[in-house]
């Protein structure tokens, strides 16, 4: 459940706001403030806040760099009906920047990113692979592997980084990593996320290293691939 706080000095626009929100994700739990000094006393910790940029005491920006300092995660949106300060958002890594008054149409793409956004960063922190070379053991981070492929009675493990070999079978890692990666072929195992493009015997990765894709395996793949792709390539880019 998706904790979200709204911090306006306008008590109108932050109730107006939070039905809004709520219509958008029915099962989240929100909290309101009316000034930043009073968010930042909250021990709650969030992952959604929206933040008027002009209120008294402490302003949006303001406070958004000390939430910065305490949160580095945390999705900032400000709200305001000024489009000049659109450019000290960016000092402060916001997500997005809605001006009021806030359509719900257009809240509900934002919040629909930041869903997305959420769990991508979800998935980079948890998602680690633990793996034997003949030297040494070492942990990967699933997010920088592009792709597996057979090596004799060893796994050459393609990453951002460069290539690592380890002990262990193609159908191990295919338990271990999950459905996010595809087994194109007998010999290799692919990370959807580093997908270029593919034709019908090859796939394409990002870093312009090839795997093969069998034949018989080319219709399947198009439908996990493209499911994928509907489920938010996002998560993992």
């Amino acid at each position: 459940m998706l904790r979200i706080a709204i911090c306006d000095d306008e008590i109108e626009i932050t109730k107006q706001l939070e039905k809004m929100v709520k219509q958008c994700i029915p099962d989240c739990e929100v909290w309101c403030y009316t000034c930043g000094d009073e968010l930042l006393a909250t021990q709650k910790q969030f992952d959604i806040i929206f933040l008027d940029i002009q209120m008294k005491g402490l302003d949006g920006i303001n406070a958004a760099k000390k939430l910065r300092g305490m949160d580095e995660d945390v999705i900032i949106i400000f709200i305001t009906a000024w489009k000049e300060y659109v450019f000290d958002a960016f000092d402060v890594a916001a997500f997005h920047y809605l001006l009021k008054p806030v359509q719900l149409k257009k809240l509900q793409e934002i919040l629909n990113r930041a869903e997305r956004e959420i769990i991508k960063k979800a998935n980079m922190h948890k998602s680690q692979l633990f793996v034997k070379t003949r030297e040494k053991s070492l942990i990967l981070d699933t997010n920088d592997i592009l792709f597996l492929e057979n090596a004799l009675r060893k796994i050459a493990i393609h990453t951002k980084k460069g290539i690592v070999v380890v002990y262990g079978t193609m159908s191990e890692f295919v338990q271990k990593l999950g459905s996010e990666f595809y087994r194109s072929h007998r010999g290799y195992l692919v990370n959807m996320a580093h997908i270029a493009e593919y034709d019908t015997e090859t796939i394409y990765m990002d870093n312009g290293e090839i795997a093969y894709l069998a034949r018989k395996n080319y219709q399947d793949f198009v439908k996990h691939y493209m499911r994928f792709l509907r489920n938010g390539r996002e998560y993992h880019v």
